[in-house]
């Protein structure tokens, strides 16, 4: 069956970064795009980034540009979110997703100081 298993949240100061993990397993994850996506408390999911399937393309919600990247490995079947200058608003649960739905569990990101 799907399991996506995010990691690498916690709790960062503003300007900080993280990155985030997403483990990858139960169908054909290198010729999947994949997203990030993220649900702050009281609010709705939002869609963070995409990749294709190869990793040569992506595109980013314009308020991550410039700051989030994300990336695969496909032969690690694990996908990537490289969080730079972390602002308080981006205190959310992060997710990876096959479409723009959360599946999974999820990590805690927290941005504090």
């Amino acid at each position: 069956q799907v399991q996506l298993v995010e990691s690498g949240g916690g709790l960062v100061q503003p300007g900080g970064s993280l990155r985030l993990s997403c483990a990858a397993s139960g169908f054909a994850f290198s010729r999947r795009y994949m997203n990030w996506v993220r649900q702050a408390p009281g609010k709705g999911v939002e869609w963070l980034c995409s990749i294709n399937g190869p990793g040569s393309a992506t595109e980013c919600a314009d308020s991550v540009k410039g700051r989030f990247t994300i990336s695969r490995d496909n032969a690690k079947n694990t996908l990537y979110l490289q969080m730079n200058s972390l602002k308080s608003e981006d205190t959310a649960v992060y997710y990876c997703a096959r479409t723009q739905i959360p599946e999974s569990q999820g990590t805690q990101v927290t941005v504090s100081s």
